[in-house]
């Protein structure tokens, strides 16, 4: 992979994909996964129709809204190759590395206006106003045990595809947080912000 640290996925009995940056600390019940061969073997025993329920888990939720559920696969090949397409999308950015920054010269002549007081410290643009709907979403997601789509949006006011943009748009690639998206025990769609 281009020399670029791979990403390992988990696979529970409930369908539920999971991104690791490593090796997960424990994955008791559930089954990894780093490569389309990998996961090719894996699911090699399984019933299409799961194949089929896994690729419907991912088709409209954020981050993944441009695909589409199916009934069917043309075969179990391909299949495979269109869910690990998915997956990969979980996968965390890789950090970029700083730019290398030279050192200031020092002035040999003083300045003739006074000095300027230092400035205040601003709030990064990206964290969410303190008492905000976003805030407050946030707190949510953060629980361990997550929070479901319809929770969010009773509490919001929003409707489902701006909780999914959220989610995708301000929590995961503006915050760069890690967010699971999973069925809960009520079979409803929910999230949580992996620690």
């Amino acid at each position: 992979m281009n020399g670029v640290a791979m990403s390992t996925f988990t696979i529970d009995a409930d369908n539920n994909i999971t991104a690791h940056a490593g090796l997960p600390a424990s994955a008791d019940n559930k089954q990894i996964f780093t490569t389309a061969k990998e996961l090719a073997t894996l699911t090699a025993e399984w019933s299409v129709s799961r194949l089929v329920d896994i690729w419907n888990s991912f088709a409209g939720v954020a981050p993944f809204d441009d695909l589409k559920p199916v009934k069917k696969f043309t075969d179990r090949k391909a299949g495979v190759a269109r869910i690990w397409k998915a997956v990969e999308r979980l996968a965390p950015p890789a950090a970029k590395p700083a730019a290398p920054v030279a050192p200031k010269m020092a002035s040999a002549k003083k300045s003739r206006t006074a000095a300027k007081p230092p400035a205040r410290a601003q709030k990064s643009a990206n964290t969410p106003r303190e008492g905000s709907k976003k805030a407050e979403v946030l707190e949510l997601i953060g629980r361990k045990q997550g929070v479901g789509l319809a929770e969010i949006m009773k509490l919001t006011g929003w409707q489902a595809h701006t909780v999914r943009g959220f989610v995708s748009g301000t929590i995961t690639k503006k915050l760069g947080l890690q967010v699971e998206s999973f069925k809960n025990a009520d079979g409803e769609r929910a999230y949580r912000i992996l620690k």
